[in-house]
């Protein structure tokens, strides 16, 4: 009993601080409201309004997007307000300065408040999906793919979902590639719907995968499913593959990506496969380090380039099997050059894969035994254009891949050949043929006047102290 009544003192007190406190430390920051509102595809606007029992200092946006990285990846905006104990902000996401987001990207975002007296909030995390509300979208799931479609009715958007899980299992089987999560493919009723979906997408782009989100975009009219499955196939494999083998250390080669993505659709196309058989014939095979880079803009080079890439994909998994394709782009994901990781899971570098390959399809071996290294692509940067800018064609290869039809590959916009009258050539002044500025000539000058007359303040002194000296011993 003695000892209860002692505790009960230090009880009191305690309860007698806790009351004392002031309210806002028991309230603290409150979310009121918290939205964002969709203007797609241009823009997204976050809107939250927040009260406290102080006035509310900073408020900070977070904000970013479901995807791939190598690292985790944070924005941040700083809305304006007028400081208060009851705040609304507002700021925009414009998709014309940080490039467009593909269709069905989750976007995610939260609020980081503080008030007056140091309080801190940090809002949940909220998600929503960036998709235009314009079509009905309806959804076929299953087979880790989730097809998104709202024209062409139901077995018309079945026929493409069948398809997708059909290639995921072959893909499977054959190379070794799974998923850790569900695609996504978005099925647009023609290549204007589609293009109208994500900015300064090329004209000429029937589909577009997006590794990073999981996600697939492609233009498919009803009369066209046979093109579009196996557009679909072909999308999906570089889904799987740069997922697989995504790395921050090194890169995949074209020749393999793209190898894989035709073998992925089930093979080439009767174009690429005629190409491919004139080029053996001829003895004008490619060379297989030319195809580590982007591929060629010409139609014919652009079908000779993913026909001959299957056939190298395909010797590798007939020969060696998809344990070793499989531990090829593990050795690629873990940081190694092509030419390593070829050494060290088939025993050959780059040189050495062409020489077997063409032996088995009976071409000539490399002449000289070895190929040149193709002079570097330049990459275009920006990779979307800048605010108020018009929309250009990229740099990026055009083959019949990219649209619709098997006809030649549109010609990419050209500069205006017509320049501006260039004035007569006149002799330039001394300082921009030397490059240097007016003013440190100006300067220099300066320096020289100085120094002549620090001279002569120093020198007229001694000589005619030295001439009297001169005199005296005379």
């Amino acid at each position: 009993m003695t000892k209860f009544r002692l505790y009960i003192p230090g009880l009191l007190c305690f309860l007698l601080f806790t009351l004392s406190l002031p309210v806002h430390a028991q309230a603290g920051i409150q979310v009121v409201s918290d939205t964002i509102s969709l203007t797609f595809p241009e823009s997204i606007t976050f809107q939250a309004e927040f009260q406290s029992g102080a006035n509310i200092t900073s408020v900070v946006l977070e904000y970013g997007v479901d995807r791939l990285t190598c690292g985790t990846v944070v924005a941040k905006a700083f809305p304006t307000f007028t400081q208060a104990a009851d705040v609304k902000v507002d700021w925009t996401w414009q998709m014309k300065q940080s490039g467009s987001l593909p269709p069905g990207a989750l976007v995610w975002w939260q609020w980081l408040v503080q008030d007056a007296n140091g309080g801190k909030f940090t809002s949940p995390r909220q998600t929503s999906t960036w998709l235009d509300s314009i079509h009905s979208w309806q959804d076929i799931t299953g087979g880790n793919i989730n097809l998104h479609y709202y024209d062409g009715g139901q077995s018309f958007g079945q026929a493409l979902h069948d398809a997708a899980a059909t290639a995921l299992v072959r893909l499977s089987k054959d190379v070794g590639l799974s998923l850790e999560k569900p695609v996504d493919i978005y099925i647009y009723a023609n290549t204007t719907d589609m293009q109208d979906a994500i900015l300064y997408e090329p004209a000429w782009a029937g589909g577009k995968a997006f590794p990073e989100n999981a996600i697939v975009i492609i233009g498919v009219s009803t009369d066209q499913l046979e093109w579009g499955q196996s557009t679909e196939a072909h999308e999906l494999t570089h889904v799987l593959v740069d997922r697989f083998a995504f790395s921050c250390l090194g890169s995949i080669p074209n020749w393999l990506n793209e190898g894989l993505a035709v073998y992925g659709e089930g093979g080439p196309q009767p174009a690429e496969t005629t190409q491919f058989d004139q080029a053996r014939t001829a003895n004008q095979l490619l060379s297989l380090r030319s195809l580590a880079g982007a591929f060629s803009a010409d139609s014919d080079r652009a079908n000779l380039s993913y026909g001959e890439s299957y056939s190298v994909v395909n010797f590798l998994l007939q020969t060696y099997g998809r344990e070793k394709m499989t531990s090829l782009l593990i050795a690629l994901r873990d940081g190694a050059t092509a030419d390593e990781a070829l050494q060290s899971v088939f025993g050959f570098d780059t040189d050495g894969l062409e020489n077997a390959w063409r032996a088995s399809i009976g071409a000539a071996p490399i002449a000289g035994g070895l190929n040149p290294t193709p002079a570097p692509t330049a990459t275009q940067v920006p990779t979307f254009v800048p605010v108020g800018a018009a929309p250009v064609a990229p740099a990026s290869p055009v083959s019949t891949r990219d649209t619709q039809e098997s006809t030649p590959a549109p010609t990419l916009a050209q500069a205006p050949t017509q320049q501006a009258q260039l004035p007569a050539a006149t002799p330039l002044p001394l300082t921009e043929r030397l490059g240097i500025s007016q003013n440190v000539i100006t300067i220099v000058e300066f320096v020289l006047v100085g120094c002549i007359l620090a001279v002569l303040v120093i020198a007229v002194p001694i000589l005619v102290t030295t001439r009297r000296h001169s005199r005296r011993q005379k």
